[in-house]
Order: structure tokens, then sequence, then C-alpha cells
């Protein structure tokens, strides 16, 4: 990675970076110096009680702003802690875990360094991570929520790439966990060894609409939900519905008394309305 870096460093692009007042504020601008990466910085001034306060991944519009307000090629936000990268393009989208995941899995598979052909997220990831998979014949695999999972399935089964949504990116070939910085030097290795915009590489993947609603039951019932027949049957005719180009997950808080329905398809508010339908049928069956 430093080697490819250091080769390509005077063609690099201008990047903004915010680090969340966390943990790679030093490091983070240490780097990039080091390898000759052009870039601006900001939430670097941690001063213990503002970590994570307006900024950084968990608040994206604040790098996204800057960048187009600064005209640069594009944005990087880590977290308080330093695990999770997410990114922005020139035109201030956000770039997710799941489209970093999609950009890494194809470039590793056409330098032939993608383990098994297989790369893991988890069962929240969007339905278009599924469809890139398998439209660019590459495996997925999916796990429960939580890194420690995707870590898990990527060890068990020899595999070098996984990651969630929220830019937990993990890459066991340089890491064995999320690394912010290591995450944001591959994708700009990629963006400049395929001369490429960041917002042309996330084209190879089209994100659905997905929204996450939490519907209030009883605690002693919020596994029922698998049990209950007229739940059943509305999240199967949902899916029937969608024949392939929609996705229904239900699943229960493991520390709250909710049941978490989640629904992605191709139009916002049809599926907002069919979420919060769903939501309004689960509590009523399981108050």
């Amino acid at each position: 990675m430093k080697k490819k870096l250091k080769k390509i460093s005077q063609k690099i692009l201008l990047s903004g970076i915010d680090t969340a007042n966390g943990a790679t504020y030093k490091v983070a601008e240490e780097i990039f110096k080091k390898l000759g990466i052009k870039y601006k910085i900001i939430n670097n001034a941690p001063n213990g009680v503002n970590i994570n306060e307006n900024c950084g991944s968990t608040h994206i519009e604040k790098i996204a702003k800057y960048v187009v307000d600064n005209k640069l090629n594009l944005g990087i936000a880590y977290d308080g802690d330093g695990d999770r990268c997410l990114a922005v393009d020139e035109k201030g989208n956000m770039i997710d875990g799941d489209i970093i995941l999609a950009i890494f899995s194809k470039y590793l598979k056409e330098s032939e360094k993608l383990s098994n052909n297989t790369f893991v997220a988890t069962v929240m990831s969007n339905l278009g991570l599924s469809k890139f998979a398998k439209e660019n014949g590459i495996e997925l695999k999916q796990t429960k929520v939580g890194d420690r999972y995707v870590l898990e399935k990527m060890i068990e089964a020899g595999y070098n790439l996984g990651g969630e949504q929220s830019g937990h990116i993990i890459l066991l070939d340089y890491n064995p966990t999320g690394d912010g910085i290591l995450t944001s030097l591959l994708l700009i290795v990629i963006m400049l060894k395929n001369k490429e915009k960041l917002s042309n590489l996330s084209k190879i993947i089209k994100i659905y609409p997905q929204v996450l609603i939490n519907a209030k039951v009883n605690s002693k019932m919020k596994y029922k939900y698998e049990e209950n027949e007229e739940i059943k049957k509305a999240i199967q005719d949902l899916e029937n519905e969608f024949s392939g180009n929609g996705r229904v997950l239900i699943r229960a808080s493991g520390t709250e008394s909710l049941v978490r329905v989640m629904i992605e398809g191709e139009e916002q508010k049809y599926i907002e309305k069919k979420a919060r339908e769903l939501a309004d049928l689960i509590e009523e069956k399981l108050a």
C-alpha cells in the first residue's frame, strides 16, 4: 500500500479530511504528509469532550459541504476511534460502507487479490450490494449485524475483505480490525490507478432506498414475530410483490423492547408507507 501511494503521490487529488476530533486527528495528517497526499483537514482539535460532536462519519454532511465549498476531489470522514471511514465524492454525495465494499471487491478481483472471490457483509447491507456481487461474478456472504461476526466469518473461511454499511471495513491482508485511515488510502489508490472520479467509481452499484422503523412491543413478545401468521403473511406478500427488487428484514433488538422493520425498494415513499404499515401490525400483534 505504501509503495503504491508513493509511486502515484505526485498525481494525487486534493482530499478533505474530517478526523472527528478523535483518535486520527494527528496520525492521519502525518500519514498524508509523508505520502505526499494533498489535503485539507477539519475537526482535528480535540479538547477531551468534542469527539464526534457534529463532525466525522456520524455527521457526514459537514465534510460534504466542505468538499463542495472548497472544490475538492473527495472527502474522507473518520469516526472518533478511527476504525470507520465514510467518504463523499466531488459532488458531496455520500459513499457509504456498502459502496466502498463494492469498489474494493471489484478492484481486488481485477487484481486477482480477492480471496476465494468472496467478501463479507452483514444482513443490513443494501440490496444493491447483493445485486452488484451477482452481476460481477463475486460471492457475497452475509452475517448477523456486528463487525465481530464479519471478522469471524472472514477468519473461518479465509476471506480477506469484509465490512459494514457504517464504514467499518476490514482488510484482513493488512489488519484484523477496521482501520479508517487504511480504508481511505486504498480508496485513493483505486481512484488514482483507475484515473476515475469517485462519483464515477460509485456508479458500479445501485443503492436502493432503505427505511428502518422501530416497532414498540412487549419485551416478552419481541421474538414472537416469526411465529405470528399474520405478520409472516404480510412479509411474504410484500416480498412477492417486490419480485427481487425489494427486501424485507425484521429483527428483534437485543437490548430494547423493539422489533426493527427494515424495507428496501425502488420508491422511497412507497417503502416508507409499507414499513409503517408492517410496524403497526407488529405493534398490534405483539403488544
